[in-house]
């Protein structure tokens, strides 16, 4: 089965579909881990939203390649950029770079590369609804604000990066707003989406439940 699984910054979307991959012995693909790479190399080049065309020149000709496996990395000219592109400023032009249609046709024939073959779990925002809206199971997972924060905040600190827990939120917040409003694709649950609300769940459950959902398309099939 090829498995999406979409939802606003925070909701747990990595821990969580790496997790469901390693269950299944699926392979997970973070898509989203590849706009940040965009993101980080524009930022090199100095480039901006509003340079459009070199930033489509950019995705077309970058080596940006995902690691398959449950611990993924992202590598760019046979750099391992993993951790670089996960700042919150990354994250931030990243948001404001996947908006724009040059970028996103700039990646989207690399994305649908990666699952051709199937038994893959695919991260990221639009997935279920553009990029594979054909995929076999759905999911959208989301969380209130504050706890998407706090997840956040918590990652940022395991990872040595310093930040106050107020920025954190004003991002994540800025982040919704960014994502939900673009006109190209935005956030939103596809249709036949299973939407899970992983305030009070832990990690654990919330993969238990789609296993279930798995299970139960599986067996249809």
């Amino acid at each position: 089965m090829t498995i999406t699984v979409d939802g606003p910054a925070g909701a747990g979307k990595s821990t969580v579909s790496k997790c469901l991959a390693d269950r299944l012995s699926y392979t997970y693909v973070d898509t989203g881990a590849l706009y940040r790479a965009v993101a980080f190399l524009a930022e090199r080049e100095g480039l901006t939203e509003r340079d459009a065309e070199k930033l489509r020149f950019l995705c077309e000709n970058s080596d940006i390649r995902l690691t398959r496996g449950r611990r993924s990395r992202v590598i760019t000219g046979g750099v391992d950029v993993t951790d670089e592109i996960r700042t919150p400023r990354i994250s931030m032009l990243a948001s404001k770079l996947s908006a724009l249609p040059a970028v996103r046709a700039g990646l989207l024939a690399l994305q649908r590369n990666m699952v051709k073959k199937g038994g893959v779990v695919v991260e990221g925002r639009d997935m279920g609804t553009v990029v594979f809206p054909e995929a076999d199971m759905k999911f959208f997972l989301d969380a209130a604000v504050d706890e998407r924060a706090r997840r956040r905040f918590e990652e940022l600190r395991r990872n040595g990066f310093t930040a106050s827990f107020d920025e954190v939120r004003r991002q994540i917040v800025e982040r919704d707003e960014q994502d939900s409003n673009r006109d190209l694709s935005p956030l939103k649950p596809a249709d036949d989406a299973v939407i899970i609300d992983s305030t009070l769940y832990g990690v654990e459950e919330v993969v238990g439940l789609m296993i279930d959902f798995v299970r139960k398309a599986l067996q249809k099939h």
